[in-house]
């Protein structure tokens, strides 16, 4: 058992992201909602971690998606706040507002409610971009399942930080 807050999982991947963007002089950042900050918690656990996060964005209204991140109003009105189009953004958003390279970003709707037919509870999509890169943008949606709300936001925080390996 590590001396952390969060799972030894998630403790465990938190260290290797840290090592691995500090050894490759990247600096990242992340744009947050449905696991509020527990990216960046998960990374700020680990000694060093200040090589490495320039800083993390938690957006979970709409409104702060709109205003921190620069999400276009027509970008959530149209494919709504759980759409690759929306974590694109987001990571755009992210990057343009930090001294990160690489910006990763996270939403979903982590219930028990807010879910709907096309995207039901356990749907969370993440994207990820590089400063520097153009191309299609780096999007996954992933449908966990109604797996519990603290058990969704888990799985959402590992994939993120899995997304952010060099």
């Amino acid at each position: 058992m590590t001396d952390s807050l969060l799972p030894d999982d998630i403790d465990t991947l938190a260290r290797r992201v840290v090592e691995a963007n500090a050894a490759a002089g990247r600096i990242v950042a992340l744009a947050e909602s449905c696991t509020g900050g527990l990216v960046a918690a998960a990374l700020t656990e680990i000694p060093g971690s200040s090589n490495m996060l320039d800083r993390g964005f938690v957006t979970y209204s709409n409104e702060a998606k709109m205003e921190l991140l620069e999400v276009s109003s027509d970008i959530i009105e149209t494919f709504g706040a759980v759409s690759i189009a929306c974590v694109w953004a987001m990571a755009q958003g992210a990057l343009k507002n930090s001294k990160a390279d690489v910006a990763v970003a996270v939403s979903g709707v982590a219930g028990p409610g807010g879910g709907t037919a096309t995207k039901p509870v356990g749907t969370v999509v993440f994207a990820r971009v590089q400063r520097g890169e153009s191309g299609d943008p780096e999007g996954e949606l992933k449908s966990f399942g109604d797996l519990g709300r603290a058990e969704i936001r888990r799985q959402a925080t590992l994939c993120a930080l899995e997304l952010l390996l060099p």
